[in-house]
């Protein structure tokens, strides 16, 4: 697949990582991505407001603005390491999953496990697995595909390339894929291509965004990412369904998100994408 091939899309963490100084709604969201340039949104479930029981007019708006539903992204209080709340999770799970489901190719994006209670990290890893590859059993009997997203945010088990070493080495890769993030891989890997390569079969879609040599959120282009080596290796993947979705973290972003968005989509179309 060539970059000119490659769908983009949008992450509404960027709005989302504003907290209480972001009063709008859905429908603003879906403007801004789609005057910003994009085709594509991936929406989570702290964003979708009050379409979260209304999947037919959520799509009857993501049709009215151009865009097509990537991904459906999902966290936990939890952080999907506390035994006794998998259950819990999963019934949360099962209901995005449904949403999903009314969208043809749309996926459910976990979020990255997190440690949130004392205890040994190993058994840590074996409660998020077993959550995980659960979920991927529940996406596969829905038609859902399920992809973890591992992040280098407060107190995450999956930082460094051990930790993603000793999570896929649990998960069941024909149940659970994967959405790797070039900015939170890049704050905890010596080698991001060499993790990209190394787990590429199990690689659905990127999220791409960059950062500074010091790890700071950059706005796209500013950064240390080599972004045409890492979207080779993703275009390549097997089970990668051509989106590039953008998130955005920076300073940038936090002032202005909408504008932010917009220059990033421009920085891809400078990229050929």
């Amino acid at each position: 697949m060539s970059i000119k091939d490659l769908k983009v899309g949008c992450q509404t963490f960027t709005w989302e990582m504003l907290g209480k100084n972001w009063n709008g709604g859905p429908d603003d969201l879906l403007t801004a991505i789609a005057e910003g340039g994009y085709t594509g949104i991936e929406i989570t479930d702290t964003m979708i407001g009050h379409y979260a029981d209304s999947p037919d007019d959520f799509a009857a708006s993501l049709k009215k603005h151009g865009l097509t539903l990537v991904s459906f992204a999902i966290g936990s209080k939890s952080g999907f390491t506390v035994k006794e709340e998998i259950e819990n999770d999963l019934r949360t799970t099962q209901r995005w999953i449904d949403f999903a489901a009314a969208f043809s190719g749309a996926l459910v994006s976990i979020g990255s496990a997190t440690v949130v209670s004392e205890g040994p990290r190993e058994a840590k890893f074996e409660i998020a697995a077993e959550f995980y590859n659960r979920a991927g059993e529940l996406g596969k009997a829905s038609g859902v595909d399920i992809a973890v997203h591992p992040s280098s945010h407060h107190n995450t088990l999956l930082f460094d390339r051990a930790d993603y070493d000793r999570i896929f080495s649990l998960l069941d890769k024909n149940l659970v894929g994967w959405v790797p993030d070039t900015g939170h891989i890049l704050r905890g890997h010596e080698d991001i291509l060499d993790t990209l390569r190394t787990y590429q079969d199990r690689i659905r879609y990127l999220h791409l965004k960059d950062v500074d040599a010091n790890g700071k959120w950059a706005m796209l282009g500013n950064g240390v990412c080599d972004m045409p080596a890492v979207i080779d290796i993703v275009a390549a993947a097997p089970r990668f369904n051509g989106w590039l979705v953008l998130e955005e973290e920076s300073d940038t972003a936090a002032a202005d998100p909408a504008t932010a968005v917009k220059m990033n989509r421009e920085t891809m179309r400078r990229y050929g994408a």
